[in-house]
């Protein structure tokens, strides 16, 4: 098995890293043994890069690439292909050296222009390069980034690395790989999609393409396939026989070439948001009592009283029994058999059908489609397609709601994001929002963020928040608040913090006699259509967290005179990231537009962080008016620090047990 080199080396930047003689018949990155230094390293690194200022050497960089383009302007197609082929060689033997790399942007650029009828912006060639030199872009909503990460991977593939394109969802994977293939196809380069239902063998000739574009769990999950047809009972032995027998991996099946390079989109979603959910391969387990086992536990949660049986921890998302509320159980279990002769593990299940029963809510943390339960992810707000929750807790939730109980299944394999995109040997990727998390990117994933200037200057207008003590008084002003615009002609996005919130207006608008569209996780399939329709004059469109990424909203011109994209946020997220995602939906590319924030203290990140004493002080406040503004925005604004710092320590706590448990494993081969 072949590796980088280690991470302080020089020549890491011009890695051109593919299967062959080389470095092996599966590339993939080991982690370094000075992982703390590292981290410590890159982290601080992080902070100079925020004060960096880096338009000079960006302006040289243009000036280069925008000279190659013009050179190559005069060619015809097949001198500029010949051109293009020659330049593959040079990359091939020297990689991805800066002189390479502004050359070969510079007639990739050309290519562009005649094969999709688009010139490059200035930006995207800078995200680019930033791309190009291992580092995260932050580049704002609206700027292209669907084509600086196509510019991209094009370089790198030129180089011969294979290259994973990584993005959000199915559609956006199948839509963006379609809006440049004709890039790629001009350059002689092979470009494919892998998609949810595709079959083992379509999934292998897809991934054989230059340039692959997928979503970041299909690609784990074929990843860990990968790791079980290798062998996981010595993968470091096997892989390094396989290095010598190139047809033997081949015909074990392995889908993926290796872990060379790949461009994560949105990256923060993925790498930090998402960093703390295990991508699971499981199996099924035949116990016929298990569902009558959890029956039971649901029975007895039922018969615990809050505050006196047992307490809930909303932030911790978990449940504890009293003293008072352990006896009780202990009684009521006293003539059971089996399992329930186990006071420990007894206690265990009934905790855990607590959570189900209090902590987890419909239309908020699921949704039941017809007789299945289906998670919506928090983040998002979209269904979390073949996820479920581990140790029963899924099944519980069935059992709440009247469904069909599945049964379980046994974990045979399991990695997170945050263990598996350091194994990548060349990792990079882009967002409108990575500031707020850069020392946690760099010390987990060891990338910088580099930002990416405005191809125009923003017009975005940001009105003070608006605070108010009970949820009931924030409804009633958000509708008029969506009223007075929709009247003014312009088009408004509302951003709810779950399915039931987004439920809930829609029935207000309804009353007022707005007409409106409902965008959250059961209309997942006409997400882009909705988007696409919200920056039409008048439009209202309601939305839960997911606000369309990845799909720009574009205005017409009435709704531009008019004063362009108003965003309501209907609630403070747990993170300063995704309040930035929807406030980015609008004043893109210079457009105007403007955000308004409406909160309450009945609100779930107050409920989860502000002490109970402030809730009180909120609700003596029934004069439906706002609260004022430094008694009601500085503690919600805390209330979102605090959520923050408990998230990263969740984060930072799975990453450590992750790798103390790869370690205490490491004599059966690997901790997955």
């Amino acid at each position: 098995m072949n590796f980088a080199p280690t991470w302080f080396e020089p020549s890491l930047a011009t890695l051109a890293p593919s299967p062959g003689h080389a470095w092996g018949p599966y590339p993939q990155q080991r982690e370094p043994r000075s992982a703390a230094l590292r981290s410590t390293f890159l982290a601080g690194l992080s902070m100079f890069d925020a004060w960096r200022d880096e338009s000079a050497g960006h302006q040289r960089f243009i000036t280069r690439v925008r000279h190659f383009e013009q050179q190559a302007r005069p060619w015809n197609d097949p001198l500029l292909r010949r051109r293009v082929a020659s330049l593959r060689a040079l990359l091939g033997r020297d990689g991805l050296t800066e002189h390479r790399i502004t050359r070969a942007l510079g007639l990739v650029a050309e290519t562009c222009r005649r094969a999709l009828g688009k010139q490059p912006f200035d930006t995207q060639l800078i995200a680019a390069r930033i791309l190009l030199s291992n580092r995260l872009a932050e580049m704002q909503t609206g700027e292209g980034k669907t084509l600086a990460a196509a510019l991209a991977a094009a370089v790198a593939a030129l180089a011969g690395i294979p290259v994973h394109v990584i993005t959000a969802n199915d559609y956006l994977v199948s839509r963006d790989r379609e809006l440049v293939a004709p890039l790629f196809d001009a350059l002689g380069l092979r470009s494919a999609a892998v998609i949810q239902p595709m079959p083992a063998d379509e999934r292998r000739i897809a991934y054989r393409a230059n340039i692959t574009y997928c979503t970041a769990k299909e690609l784990v999950f074929d990843y860990l396939r990968d790791r079980m047809a290798i062998g996981l009972d010595d993968p470091e032995l096997a892989l390094k026989v396989a290095s010598f027998e190139s047809s033997r991996r081949e015909s074990r099946g392995t889908l993926l070439r290796g872990l060379c390079m790949a461009i994560v989109d949105e990256a923060d979603s993925i790498l930090i948001d998402e960093a703390v959910t295990p991508l699971i391969l499981a199996q099924a387990i035949d116990d016929p009592h298990r569902e009558a086992l959890l029956r039971d536990a649901w029975d007895l949660s039922g018969r615990l009283w809050r505050n006196r049986d047992f307490l809930i921890d909303a932030g911790a998302r978990s449940a504890a029994l009293t003293n008072g509320g352990s006896e009780l159980l202990a009684r009521l279990t006293a003539d059971k058999r089996g399992l329930w002769q186990n006071r420990m593990r007894c206690e265990e299940l009934v905790l855990l059908a607590l959570s189900a029963r209090h902590l987890y809510h419909r239309d908020r943390d699921y949704l039941v489609r017809g007789d299945e339960v289906a998670i919506v992810d928090e983040t998002t707000g979209r269904v979390a397609e073949g996820r479920s929750w581990s140790r029963g807790l899924h099944q519980l939730i069935e059992i709440k709601e009247g469904c069909k109980v599945t049964g379980e299944r046994q974990t045979i394999a399991q990695i997170t994001y945050q263990r598996f995109f350091p194994r990548y040997l060349r990792l990079c990727g882009m967002s409108g929002t990575l500031a707020e998390s850069r020392a946690e990117l760099a010390s987990v994933y060891g990338l910088r963020v580099a930002p990416v200037p405005l191809r125009r200057p923003s017009g975005r207008r940001l009105a003070a928040p608006v605070v108010y003590a009970t949820a009931d008084a924030k409804w009633r002003a958000v509708v008029m608040a969506i009223a007075a615009q929709h009247a003014a002609g312009r088009p408004v996005l509302v951003g709810t913090d779950s399915v039931a919130d987004s439920d809930h207006l829609s029935g207000l608008l309804d009353t007022a006699g707005i007409t409106h569209r409902a965008l959250n996780a059961r209309q997942d399939a006409e997400e882009a259509a909705i988007v696409a329709a919200a920056g039409h004059a008048g439009a209202v469109t309601v939305a839960t967290n997911m606000a369309g990424r990845g799909t720009d909203i574009e205005l017409d011109a009435t709704s531009r005179g008019a004063g362009g994209l108003h965003v309501i946020a209907c609630h403070r997220n747990r993170d300063r990231r995704i309040d930035r995602q929807l406030f980015g939906r609008s004043a893109r590319q210079g457009d105007p537009g403007s955000v308004q924030i409406f909160v309450s203290l009945e609100d779930d990140l107050a409920q989860r962080a502000l002490p109970v004493v402030w809730r009180a002080f909120g609700r003596r406040h029934t004069s439906g008016s706002p609260l004022p503004s430094a008694l009601g925005h500085l503690p919600l604004a805390l209330a979102q620090r605090i959520e923050e710092r408990r998230r990263r320590r969740q984060r930072r706590l799975l990453l450590e047990q992750d790798r103390a448990r790869e370690g205490a494993l490491a004599f059966t081969g690997s901790g997955e």
